[in-house]
Parts: structure tokens; C-alpha cells; sequence
């Protein structure tokens, strides 16, 4: 599944959901029915701890506060989907190196601050 893909499927169950407008914006889309601002994240692979970068989430969060939304990261797997409310996680931090950015041709790496958040924390929608 592509994050496009993605999107479109939960647009299936929050049908206001709307692309955010910035392209480099640090939420992928958001509803204002639901006061939701919403990161979407595909993996390839299944883990069950997913990955978030604090950037991300603080981002999320930032914006919680400023427009009294719900900071929400969905995460897509081989396996399922699982929707995680960020202001209900405890998450610990830890510094990781990790690529710069998702461009294969770019392999520079830098430390990243990332969480996990553990799939029986979230809720699986498919």
C-alpha cells in the first residue's frame, strides 16, 4: 500500500478528510468534522513497533494545541492498518541514526530522535 492509497481508504471512513495544502508539511492530512490532523506512514515490512520521528509528532502536537485538534498517526503494514492517538501514547525517545531522508540515492546518515508505538496500543482498522 502507497500513502496515497492509503489515504484514500480512510477517507472511505472520515469522508471530509482533506490532503493537507503544504507539500512539505509535517501532517499528511487532516478533518475538520473530526478536529483531527493526521500523519499517514506506509511500511513495507511488518514490525510491531512502528516507527515515528519526534519531528513528526511534535509537529502533531504543536498543532493540538494551536487549532484544539486530536494529533492522529496512521500506519500501514503488510498485515493491517493501526491508528494510534497520539495525545493517549506514552512514548520514549531515543537518538538513532537513520538516512537523511526516504531518497535511496541520498544514503547520508544522521541521528534521528524517534519513538515506537507498539500495535496493541493502537487500534487496527483493516
Amino acid at each position: 500500500m502507497n500513502e496515497r492509497e492509503l489515504f484514500e481508504f480512510v477517507q472511505t471512513l472520515i469522508p471530509d478528510l482533506r490532503m493537507s495544502e503544504f507539500k512539505f508539511s509535517k501532517y499528511d492530512c487532516y478533518s475538520e468534522k473530526y478536529k483531527m490532523d493526521i500523519e499517514l506512514k506506509c511500511r513495507r515490512a511488518h514490525y510491531d513497533d512502528l516507527l515515528i520521528e519526534w519531528i513528526k509528532y511534535d509537529a502533531l502536537m504543536q498543532r493540538a494545541i494551536k487549532f484544539q485538534t486530536r494529533p492522529v498517526y496512521i500506519n500501514s503494514t503488510p498485515i493491517g492498518i493501526w491508528v494510534f492517538y497520539l495525545d493517549d501514547q506514552e512514548i520514549k525517545w531515543e537518538d538513532r541514526p537513520m538516512p537523511r531522508t526516504t531518497d535511496f540515492s541520498n544514503n547520508e546518515r544522521i541521528l534521528k530522535k524517534v519513538g515506537y508505538l507498539n500495535i496493541n496500543n493502537g487500534k487496527n482498522i483493516k
